[in-house]
């Protein structure tokens, strides 16, 4: 050991929780009496809500519906900052580093569960170790979609055809929701579709309008308009429950498939040895703020699914998304660069 080492410092939380108290004048303080220290008149200063996507996006849009309702409710001052990149690593990684007093938020998706296997020790983080869940908000469904003058009008079309001929399959990348949506529909039919990547769904969704694809297993709030517009077909959405600006798709559980439900989920992470008070009192806020009638509208209107979980029911909601999806990755072959 090196003469001026210390073994506790060897603890990632300790020593974030050391650096707050140096920061805030507590140096003498004991942990136990730095996390009560930092409990005490919290929030005395704005928060920041990392949304790890660029700006416009439906997290990034739901992040700052989420802020404002806090703000009107508490007068809490939640300040979003997006740091895209990295699918979506950078900004994780950034708040898993961040001290753990509640002032430093991470929005996440389905993306960030299934980068816990597709960049296991790269990813800059541990989702599962260095990171706390505070609330759940919602989800969306994914949506399989054709073209509108395609021969394939329903699932069962659709299996079909694939076991017919080649069907080249889109999706927003390698690892994205869309692309483990359809490894799942593979795994369970035995159909071999042809995957083609882009880079991002709106290019993906373009070629199929283009007749250019066969099908996408689309994020549903992406190919919502070109369906409701006729130029895009739904085939079924992903959900236990038909959407109600689509009254008339099946889920895929009428369409033969129960066992193809897929929601991509957003909530709050916190930096973990975050307060388990103020992990608390922020999750509480937010699943009443979700709970709110206004709030729930507002939701359902961009897409979502309102899915209010407190910290210990988000928590274990995202284990079992990870443990998941590991296995649909692991089994399917599916890896990142």
């Amino acid at each position: 050991m090196k003469p001026n080492s210390s073994p506790h410092c060897a603890n990632p939380v300790r020593r974030k929780l050391l650096q707050a108290a140096g920061a805030a004048g507590l140096g003498g303080l004991l942990p136990g009496a730095v996390l009560a220290a930092a409990a005490d008149g919290w929030p005395g200063r704005p928060i920041n809500y990392v949304v790890p996507f660029a700006p416009g996006g439906l997290t990034d849009v739901a992040a700052r519906a989420v802020a404002k309702t806090l703000s009107d409710a508490h007068g809490w001052n939640v300040v979003v900052e997006n740091k895209a990149g990295g699918s979506a690593n950078i900004g994780a990684a950034h708040v898993a580093r961040s001290t753990p007093d509640g002032y430093t938020w991470l929005a996440i998706t389905l993306t960030h569960a299934s980068n816990a296997t597709l960049f296991e020790g790269r990813a800059g983080y541990d989702l599962l170790k260095d990171l706390v869940p505070v609330a759940g908000l919602a989800a969306s469904s994914m949506m399989v979609v054709v073209n509108a003058k395609s021969d394939i009008k329903t699932m069962a079309d659709l299996d079909k055809a694939a076991k017919a001929r080649t069907l080249n399959a889109g999706s927003s990348g390698n690892g994205t929701p869309p692309h483990l949506t359809l490894a799942l529909y593979q795994r369970l039919t035995g159909n071999k579709l042809v995957h083609i990547p882009y880079k991002g769904g709106a290019p993906s969704l373009t070629d199929l309008m283009g007749g250019h694809l066969d099908v996408i297993f689309s994020n549903y709030p992406e190919s919502l308009s070109h369906v409701k517009s006729g130029a895009l077909r739904a085939l079924a959405v992903t959900t236990t429950k038909r959407s109600p600006d689509l009254p008339d798709v099946p889920t895929v559980a009428e369409a033969g498939m129960p066992d193809l439900i897929v929601e991509n989920l957003t909530g709050v992470l916190a930096p973990a040895g975050t307060p388990d008070d103020i992990v608390q009192k922020i999750g509480t806020a937010i699943v009443a703020q979700v709970n709110q009638p206004s709030m729930r509208d507002s939701m359902i209107k961009l897409g979502f699914i309102p899915q209010p979980r407190n910290p210990a029911e988000f928590k274990q909601h995202l284990e079992s998304e990870v443990k998941r999806w590991r296995d649909i990755i692991k089994s399917a072959g599916i890896s990142v660069t």
